[in-house]
């Protein structure tokens, strides 16, 4: 395939470690160029002035854009269904924690999950994975968590398998055991802790059913002693850490998170000085989820201050039922321009590369590069870049490839 023509190639920069500062701020692109592909693979690039000729597929990017796919490196994509219910409540004026404390929210998605099946669940998950693909997204990350058992768990890991197995696009697994505590270890922490450590890693790890291990740090959920409980045991047999934390609280988790060489800190609704430099001085991505907060009409993540710090930033949809029930990356990337201050050069990079190295996946996605996969959007004719996340509700995508092919 031969692109030609192209108004502008955005992300052609390559770069060996997750951007920030200054650097997020810099979206490369070549002007009035063509992009060729040989199988799944980026063949070669450049102006139009050495556009090689080509007998084969040509695709004429006469006003358009072209740039890497998104890579949305959290999402909960495996549920069972839907919680309208408690947006209702939410409407009404309950909080998010009220409503956990009353059985729902993540509990509410742990008793749907157990009464389904591992084929229903692979069904409706395959259906919302290539909902996403069709809206750009070219890499995944999904947890588990809405098992809370033994079984949940590995019926959920199982899934995820499978639809790894048959995904065009790669899917990284993240267990997250501890999501929440179960009612029946409600008054047993470590119980359900032990659990996790001694009867559900070792199975998974036999199965080899993950990639990284999570925890929900927060006072609704786990406490900063019972995350590192989890991160150790888990580093013992290979998981790296994605975090979920500071959703609501400033509560040590950062701090843990960077002292363990986490992969990512992931929510960062509320997040303090001291946090930040914490994050400033080391390798771990800041991956923010603004669609959780616009749903939750909570307070926005400092975006425009993490990048200003020098904290390297990734932005990620968290798909689940309860909080952001969308995996639309587009709008994600609109909210990050809007309420997170960020430019838009900042969210088309925080989207592509750097949610790419919040998944271990800049080798081959994330930006146009000779070699990387053959993933990219192609956007119907647009005036610039920042046309994307200005026109919110507008859907600017004319094709999507992946694997060198259209779909």
């Amino acid at each position: 395939m031969l692109i030609k023509n192209i108004k502008s190639l955005l992300q052609t920069s390559a770069s060996e470690k997750a951007l920030r500062g200054k650097h997020m701020s810099e979206l490369k692109s070549i002007q009035n160029a063509w992009l060729l592909i040989e199988n799944d693979t980026i063949k070669n690039f450049g102006s139009m002035n050495s556009c090689p000729k080509y007998d084969g597929d040509i695709i004429d990017g006469s006003g358009r854009m072209v740039l890497p796919t998104w890579c949305d490196s959290h999402t909960h994509l495996v549920f069972a269904t839907s919680r309208e219910e408690e947006f209702e409540m939410r409407l009404k004026g309950k909080s998010y924690q009220e409503i956990a404390e009353a059985g729902g929210g993540i509990l509410n998605s742990a008793k749907k999950l157990q009464n389904t099946s591992e084929d229903e669940l692979f069904e409706s998950a395959w259906e919302r994975l290539n909902e996403v693909i069709k809206m750009g997204t070219g890499a995944i990350e999904i947890k588990s968590g809405y098992g809370l058992s033994v079984e949940g768990e590995l019926k959920m890991l199982r899934v995820i398998q499978r639809l790894k197995e048959k995904s065009p696009i790669p899917i990284k697994a993240n267990f997250l055991g501890a999501h929440s505590y179960p009612t029946e270890y409600k008054d047993n922490h470590q119980g359900y802790i032990d659990l996790i450590v001694n009867e559900m890693l070792p199975q998974i790890a036999k199965e080899g059913l993950a990639d990284y291990i999570d925890a929900f740090c927060e006072k609704v959920a786990f406490s900063v002693a019972e995350t590192e409980q989890i991160i150790v045991a888990g580093a013992k047999y290979g998981l790296k850490a994605k975090i979920h934390t500071n959703q609501f609280n400033c509560m040590g988790g950062i701090e843990l998170c960077v002292k363990h060489n986490a992969l990512s800190v992931d929510h960062l609704e509320v997040v303090n000085d001291k946090e930040i430099e914490y994050l400033k001085g080391s390798e771990t991505v800041a991956t923010l989820l603004p669609s959780a907060p616009f749903f939750l009409s909570d307070p926005y993540q400092p975006g425009r201050k993490l990048i200003d710090e020098g904290v390297a930033v990734a932005l990620a949809s968290d798909y689940n039922p309860g909080s952001s029930p969308s995996g639309n990356m587009n709008f994600v990337v609109s909210l990050a321009c809007v309420k997170l201050k960020m430019t838009p050069a900042e969210a088309i990079n925080a989207a592509t590369i750097n949610g790419a190295f919040a998944m271990e996946l800049e080798q081959d996605y994330g930006s146009i590069a000779i070699g990387k996969k053959a993933n990219f959007i192609i956007t119907k004719p647009i005036n610039s870049a920042a046309f994307i996340p200005y026109s919110f509700g507008k859907d600017t995508i004319d094709q999507v490839v992946i694997n060198g092919k259209r779909i």
